[in-house]
């Protein structure tokens, strides 16, 4: 099986570092200084120790290239880029992609498939938050993909090496799955993860999985941007809690009206949050960067949903516009 690995950021590398070191061969789409170190030394992965002792790097020997063309068509592309580069990847993607090429979608927030296979009225939508034209739908037709959820921590300290920190599960899922037998695209998938060492549980559901870690992180991510405030801290604050819950209170309505039922409330999720102590979000880590927020994609993508099935969000609004503008005038959107 062809692999190719698109994005070699800190789930991108993590992933490819694990199936190349359990002897799958893989491919990966690099740029810059993370294409010219990888070229030169493979790709190097540090995993946790579990002591106190220096955690070990270990080499994955990975063909990287900068032009998908160079690669040619693959069995199994996984995606793994922050959505904010999804316009580029599917400008770029089409030489990857053969007639049976299945895609792997490992990203964060709502992702330009998210209705396909759901209930016939939803079925149809496209999130402009996310797909304004319909050209990454377009590119990468939603029929090609298995979604994918990851439960999982990890840092790229220089170009071309990834630290994992913490979590191994992954969540995989066809977005037409519900009702229907375990379809093989989806038994392979599952088996190359596991032999890479992952936790892998199929979702009945990968639509719900996605609604429930976004309904988690959707909040905490864009509060961090903007105050550059740790998680506890922000817990801390009872009125930014409030705010939040409130959020997450107009997020599960959302979800109950298009099926995604959350079964939990915004306290509980709150909790365990806190238990992750004092991290600093992915969004408050690309803001520090100087990188694109993908505000789209956790919020915006959301109100409009909310619009589609008569939800009103003035709560998310508020969240959205004044992240978004944060972001703005600090170049980031």
């Amino acid at each position: 099986m062809k692999i190719c690995i698109y994005g070699l950021g800190a789930v991108g590398g993590l992933l490819a570092a694990r199936l190349a070191l359990a002897d799958v061969p893989v491919s990966a789409v690099a740029r810059g200084a993370t294409l010219e170190a990888v070229s030169r030394d493979g790709l190097m992965l540090q995993e946790p120790s579990g002591n106190d002792a220096a955690p070990a790097m270990r080499r994955a020997p990975i063909r990287v290239a900068a032009r998908p063309a160079d690669l040619g068509v693959q069995d199994l592309v996984i995606i793994a880029v922050k959505t904010t580069a999804m316009g580029a990847v599917a400008q770029e993607i089409g030489p990857l992609l053969g007639p049976d090429t299945v895609v792997l979608s490992a990203m964060n927030g709502i992702p330009w498939w998210f209705f396909h296979g759901m209930a016939p009225e939803l079925s149809t939508l496209r999130v402009r938050a996310v797909d304004p034209q319909g050209s990454i739908a377009e590119a990468i037709d939603p029929a090609r993909v298995v979604g994918c959820v990851t439960h999982l921590s990890a840092v790229v300290p220089a170009p071309g090496t990834v630290r994992h920190v913490a979590g191994n599960r992954l969540i995989v899922g066809e977005p037409a799955q519900a009702g229907t037998t375990r379809s093989a695209r989806l038994s392979a998938i599952v088996g190359l993860l596991r032999q890479a060492g992952f936790d892998v549980e199929e979702a009945a559901s990968i639509q719900h999985e996605i609604w429930f870690k976004l309904w988690g992180n959707m909040t905490v991510n864009p509060i961090s941007a903007m105050t550059g405030a740790t998680g506890d801290r922000i817990l801390d604050d009872e009125l930014v809690r409030g705010f939040m819950s409130r959020c997450m209170l107009e997020a599960a309505e959302i979800g109950r009206r298009i099926g995604l039922q959350v079964d939990s409330d915004p306290e509980a999720r709150h909790a365990v949050t806190r238990r992750l102590g004092a991290f600093r979000t992915s969004m408050l880590q690309d803001v520090e960067s100087g990188k694109p927020v993908e505000l789209d994609a956790l919020v915006g993508a959301v109100i409009e949903i909310g619009q589609h099935v008569a939800v009103p969000t003035p709560d998310l609004a508020a969240l959205f516009g004044l992240s978004r503008l944060h972001a703005r005038v600090h170049g980031l959107y």
